[in-house]
């Protein structure tokens, strides 16, 4: 008579360490994930760097095949992903998913030689960051933050010297260049609206370029070498991504290239400006107004 045989146990789903809040928005999704791979949330608590390290070393969530960070409040607590906290996770770990538009706290060349893909939130920002970059860049021609604390001032001098500055040290950015370091989904968005909205001449350097159809669309020239576009540049546009060393890009050097009088928009990252050389050329005219969306320390 034939033995029966016990059905051999189902085979267990892959697992995803889960960094941070609980999911707020769009819970639908959430769960449709939750339906396919058996989710690891540690408390906060445990994100800190150096409990973090502890209980990777002493594999506390055992295997896991993701990473992923949905917000970008919460969940970072550990600090970057350098080699030092990248050599800790289980060789079973095969993406690391993160919200955000750059990857600057991440070394992405340490992931890769693990065996790791990275994948950031690069579309999820781009309108919001380029309607900001439009703002600024108007603010920059036309002074708005000095116009607009003198007038909340209720102070009368204020008031008057920069109704009677303003017109002097304003511009229309209307046939003016801007200058874009870094064409991405961002940086082609603010080009858009720049073009469309002021009819800005629009000039880029970036590693990659862009399609002619692409150029055509914003009558957008590109320059493989940054220095010239900088040397034609009214208005210069930083859209790109902060490398992992955090070398910054906007130096006094960089900044002689410049037409004196030139503006300056940062929508990037605060580590790519030396902001003691921007400060330096603000006091002296040679950049007549700066916008930053970022800061190099920020609480």
């Amino acid at each position: 008579m034939p033995i029966a045989m016990s059905p051999s146990p189902p085979p267990s789903r892959p697992r995803i360490l889960y960094l941070g809040d609980n999911i707020i928005h769009n819970p639908e999704i959430y769960n449709r994930l939750a339906s396919q791979f058996d989710i690891i949330q540690p408390p906060l608590a445990h994100l800190r760097r150096p409990a973090f390290m502890q209980h990777l070393k002493d594999r506390t969530w055992e295997d896991f095949q993701a990473i992923m960070r949905p917000s970008w409040h919460t969940g970072g607590e550990m600090g970057r992903w350098d080699k030092e906290l990248i050599e800790l996770l289980p060789p079973t770990v095969e993406v690391s998913a993160s919200a955000g538009a750059g990857y600057d706290w991440v070394d992405v060349g340490c992931m890769a030689e693990h065996g790791i893909l990275y994948c950031n939130g690069g579309s999820a920002s781009t309108e919001a960051v380029g309607d900001m970059a439009l703002y600024d860049i108007i603010s920059v021609f036309r002074q708005m933050t000095w116009s607009s604390l003198a007038a909340r001032s209720t102070d009368p001098k204020r008031f008057l010297q920069a109704h009677h500055a303003l017109p002097h040290a304003s511009r229309n950015p209307r046939f003016h260049t801007l200058g874009i370091v870094g064409l991405g989904n961002i940086g082609f968005a603010v080009a858009k609206k720049a073009h469309a909205a002021f009819g800005m001449k629009i000039m880029y350097h970036d590693i990659v370029r862009k399609s002619p159809e692409m150029e055509k669309s914003i009558d957008a020239t590109f320059f493989p070498g940054v220095e010239d576009m900088l040397r034609r540049t009214d208005c210069l546009l930083l859209a790109t991504p902060s490398t992992f060393s955090g070398r910054p890009f906007l130096t006094s050097d960089i900044i002689a290239l410049l037409p004196r009088g030139a503006r300056f928009v940062n929508i990037a990252r605060g580590s790519l400006v030396d902001e003691d050389a921007l400060a330096d050329s603000l006091e002296s005219g040679h950049v007549a107004a700066a916008a930053l969306d970022v800061h190099a320390n920020e609480p």
